[in-house]
């Protein structure tokens, strides 16, 4: 009788155990769960396009235009290092004290996630072009662990901020105009699909955001 009360107990238990483990699977699945298909953006306000990936919208939507850049190994950057490439872009300085560090620390964990895999890469823009110069790059780029496929560029300030403005739409001043002399600071990424749109925005300062970043470039790869 004891022994039949003791076997109860320990089923009861069990049961209890096994409760527990199955909420927490529960709940880290409700944590990485994502959405099977990301929409396209194309003005400031980052108000989503749901499109279909074969619709002939797409041809005339919103892309990122032709640039010329310069990184830290000193090869020129341009549209075409990113063709049939996933990329992430942010924007950035070598010598800024305040949310600049914690961006690179996050952009790392987007480049350990793909370490191994060619298809997705990021761009970094130095918002201080004439201060952060190849050689200045090349040395942020050794403290930084940035490998081959983080590129760090430089070159024409009105070219970089106009990308960052009017193409990217990393900042969040919407309906004030700025010009080359307002300075260009955001913890924003931003994620560009193969063929040159915007498909997604994220805060570069939070961990979250950033681990969603990933799950949706992950999105991206089935899609494209």
């Amino acid at each position: 009788m004891k022994r039949l009360k003791r076997e109860k107990k320990y089923s009861f238990l069990l049961l209890i155990v096994l409760f527990f483990i199955s909420c927490k699977k529960t709940d880290k699945k409700e944590i990485i769960s994502r959405i099977d298909v990301l929409p396209y953006y194309n003005e400031a306000s980052f108000t989503p396009n749901w499109i279909d990936k074969k619709s002939n919208e797409l041809n005339s939507f919103h892309k990122i235009p032709k640039f010329n850049l310069i990184d830290q190994e000193g090869n020129k950057i341009t549209e075409k290092t990113f063709e049939d490439k996933i990329y992430v872009t942010d924007f950035f300085f070598t010598t800024c004290p305040g949310i600049c560090p914690m961006m690179t620390k996050n952009m790392n964990l987007v480049q350990e996630a793909f370490k191994n895999d060619d298809t997705v890469l990021m761009l970094s823009h130095s918002v201080t072009p004439t201060k952060d110069s190849v050689p200045q790059l090349k040395s942020y780029a050794l403290e930084h662990n940035v490998g081959k496929k983080w590129h760090l560029v430089t070159g024409d300030k009105t070219e970089i901020y106009d990308l960052g403005r009017k193409w990217y739409f990393v900042e969040e001043d919407l309906g004030e105009p700025k010009g080359i002399d307002d300075f260009l600071h955001t913890e924003n990424f931003i994620l560009i699909d193969k063929n040159k749109h915007i498909r997604g925005i994220y805060n570069g300062l939070n961990k979250n955001s950033v681990k969603q970043l990933i799950e949706d470039i992950k999105t991206l790869q089935l899609e494209m």
